[in-house]
């Protein structure tokens, strides 16, 4: 599969940044794959590094969009037929939904940020008919930062660009702590603010 991918990725490369948009709206496609190629494209002068950056992040966007559309137009019913096809599990739904239903609109940049339910967020939040502008921009803002951090190590690692995983996570950690802390203090906020109702 990975090979497919891999394949199809290297097609679009003469469709540069667009073709990185393309690339990472099919949401089945993982961008933990995509973006360090995509730093090696950078590395290797194909690219200019902000610009890659802004169309993974773009890309980020547009792919949790048809997710968000699924959920919103579709409901519950179409999400368990086609989840399957996003490569998203039932217990991944259901994780998304506690965490929509606990956190709030929020949750569309906190939860980019989380394995768990990073993917499926963009369900709940359609389901709930968030504002599609809000989920646009929360979601933009959290994969800046991501897909700086996978751009950077793919261009880092130059030809050796598939080890970026395993860097990432270690770069990932700490931004997750951070994340988490933020998510905390959203919560503090949020509930000092209900209880003064």
């Amino acid at each position: 599969m990975e090979a497919l991918i891999l394949w199809v990725i290297e097609h679009l490369r003469s469709w540069s940044y667009v073709g990185v948009v393309l690339m990472l709206s099919l949401e089945m496609v993982p961008a933990e794959l995509v973006l360090p190629l995509v730093g090696y494209w950078v590395y290797e002068g194909d690219m200019l590094f902000f610009l890659a950056v802004l169309a993974g992040s773009v890309g980020g966007v547009t792919g949790p969009l048809t997710l968000y559309a699924v959920g919103r137009f579709g409901g519950r019913p179409l999400v368990e037929k086609v989840g399957k096809y996003f490569l998203i599990r039932e217990k991944e739904i259901h994780a998304a939904e506690r965490f929509f239903a606990k956190y709030g609109a929020g949750v569309a940049f906190f939860a980019r940020f989380l394995p768990l339910v990073r993917t499926a967020i963009s369900i709940p939040c359609g389901m709930a008919k968030m504002n599609v502008l809000a989920f646009s921009l929360y979601t933009f803002l959290a994969m800046v930062p991501i897909t700086y951090l996978y751009v950077y190590i793919g261009f880092a690692l130059g030809p050796r660009w598939r080890e970026a995983a395993g860097y990432a996570n270690e770069f990932l950690l700490p931004l997750v702590m951070i994340i988490l802390s933020g998510l905390f203090f959203y919560i503090v906020v949020k509930w000092i603010i209900r209880r003064k109702c």
